[in-house]
């Protein structure tokens, strides 16, 4: 390498560079800036002599590019056996999640509740091991134990202590989940301006229910018992917290108990919540407003009254937006909204309301596909009831007129399936709302666009529950004690929290999904003499290395610089 100083035939200033020479694949000599450096004028108020200063750096570089490059003789034998323990498979691309699980501080917090926990083992090391195995090796925890030696960390503790571990994580959530949110708001910014929120559950193969797996409404229509969970999201679709309630307890009831907790233990100031119509009741829009916050929930039109249903089909004050996708008007109009006072008792209260309405043929033409493979499920349902049950029918029942199902076996009771016929007066009810959406709002001042974009932000919480089932594979759940199925969704949410970091780090430029699969595949294999050569490389781990200063590129490197390269990540 040599210092390149280049003078601008315009201008006469010099420009200065590092240069590296190199031959490509065919032998011909190649030059290539490694150092932009500026210009001569410009480096001569910060260095003496800065034709001097930058030599020794390009002489400097390339002594030590030399040493990085500097052959390595190995020597081994084509007939040597392997142990039958043997396994040299690492992965390396976690030093990724290692560095954001480090910049949470979670070791610290660990750490302090370690000397009250009484533990003869390291939580830390434990609680690292579960998070980074759900991001990139999703398992029960016994199959994580054993697949523990995929990892360059020490694992010192048994499988007992794995489990014993559950309840002592379950026991410090709300603390950890507080000091998560503390870290984040200090490394990355938080912003909770408004807040998002969604419920989902997770089912569980058992026969038996008890107070928290309960059978309710599965969101994956199963007829397992199920627990729902609760989670909130900041307005860059960061998790928040998380709250699990029984399986046969509403959307809507976890709803305030869920505000109350997150109000209490962040102390947030005033907050727009914003969620989907299974949370529009007036319990939940009370409760808002009492507490001086606001909201934007989705509408149900089709459950909707005579005279909202009317003002959506009126044409009348529609307005196309600036690109033309859709067309949109609302209204401030009065409600009556009826809760639930402290005594039990119903009363109904007038609240002022925006409502914003808008059109998309786009949606429209969506829900006319969803439709159609409903009702061709619904006329083979007709055709040959004995085929299908309550979970099975589900999306095609409410198509089909005189349709009644066991309420024990869920079966087509046998009386009922002679008369079965589609309801055509519900097909044409329907389709006069396709491609419709309605929002509700107490922001009464801001613009409609400014409300469907707020709203359109919930599609985020949306796509991390997606994210637990499919790449954490969170459920089915095979822990029966509460406190191991509470700390086994405080691991889920801390994986999916780091995730979601490193997306937004990454500036959303790749899914979760994809940034999981190159690092999941960044692994290495011993050779001989502590040296590991690496088997990809890939675009994503170029771009995570970028952001995070990391390197993924070397293909061979040895394990005093990898375990640099990890220690480094915990500072």
């Amino acid at each position: 390498m040599y210092l390149r100083k280049c003078p601008n035939k315009k201008t006469g200033r010099v420009q200065l560079d590092i240069v590296q020479a190199y031959r490509d694949k065919d032998g011909k000599s190649k030059h290539k800036s490694v150092l932009h450096i500026g210009y001569l004028d410009l480096a001569e108020k910060q260095y003496p002599d800065p034709i001097a200063h930058f030599t020794e750096v390009a002489r400097q570089m390339t002594a030590e590019y030399k040493e990085q490059t500097k052959p390595v003789h190995i020597e081994f034998y084509l007939k040597q056996a392997m142990e039958k323990s043997y396994d040299e498979c690492k992965n390396f691309g976690y030093a990724a999640l290692s560095k954001i699980y480090h910049e949470l501080d979670i070791k610290s917090f660990l750490g302090n509740r370690q000397r009250s926990a009484k533990t003869d083992f390291n939580l830390n090391s434990i609680f690292r091991l579960l998070v980074f195995s759900r991001l990139l090796y999703p398992a029960s925890k016994k199959h994580t134990y054993e697949n523990r030696n995929l990892f360059f960390e020490r694992s010192d503790f048994s499988l007992d202590d794995v489990y014993r571990s559950l309840g002592a994580f379950a026991k410090v959530k709300d603390g950890l989940i507080l000091h998560l949110h503390n870290r984040l708001k200090a490394a990355y910014g938080r912003d909770t301006s408004m807040v998002y929120y969604d419920v989902t559950n997770y089912y569980f193969e058992i026969d038996e229910q008890d107070r928290l797996r309960r059978k309710g409404v599965s969101k994956e229509h199963r007829p397992d018992p199920i627990v729902q969970m609760g989670l909130f999201m900041d307005a860059n679709g960061l998790p928040i917290t998380y709250g699990l309630y029984p399986g046969n307890m509403l959307d809507k009831q976890t709803f305030i108990p869920m505000m109350d907790k997150i109000q209490d233990d962040f102390q947030l100031k005033r907050v727009i919540y914003v969620a989907d119509k299974g949370m529009t009741c007036g319990d939940n829009i009370g409760q808002i407003l009492m507490d001086k916050n606001g909201y934007v929930f989705s509408y149900s039109i089709r459950g909707a009254n005579k005279e909202f249903k009317d003002f959506v089909l009126n044409q009348s004050g529609y307005k196309f937006n600036a690109d033309h996708s859709f067309k949109l008007k609302s209204r401030i109009y009065p409600r009556e909204i009826t809760v639930t006072t402290v005594t039990g008792q119903k009363r109904r209260i007038a609240i002022d309301e925006k409502q914003v309405v808008f059109y998309s043929e786009k949606f429209a033409e969506k829900a006319r596909r969803d439709r159609a493979a409903a009702l061709q499920k619904a006329e083979e349902l007709i055709k040959s009831p004995a085929k299908y049950n309550r979970a099975t029918a589900y999306g095609a029942a409410k198509y089909v007129k005189g349709i009644v199902f066991d309420p024990k076996t869920g079966e087509v009771l046998t009386k009922a399936k002679k008369s079965l016929s589609l309801d055509l007066d519900l097909l044409r009810e329907e389709e006069k709302y396709d491609g419709y959406y309605g929002l509700v709002t107490s922001e009464l001042d801001e613009l409609d666009q400014k409300v469907i974009d707020i709203y359109r932000g919930l599609w985020k919480i949306e796509e991390s529950f997606k994210v637990t089932k499919s790449e954490f594979e969170t459920r089915p759940v095979y822990l029966t004690r509460e406190e191991h199925i509470e700390a086994h969704f405080l691991i889920c949410f801390t994986a999916l929290l780091i995730a979601r970091i490193l997306e937004y780090v990454m500036k959303s430029k790749y899914s979760v999904g994809t940034l999981l699969d190159s690092l999941k595949k960044a692994n290495c294999f011993r050779l001989e003499q502590s040296y590991y050569v690496f088997n990809y490389y890939d675009q994503v781990l170029a771009d995570i290395g970028q952001a995070l200063g990391l390197d993924f590129s070397l293909k061979y490197r040895c394990l005093s610089d990898i375990k640099k390269i990890l220690g480094e990540v915990k500072k």
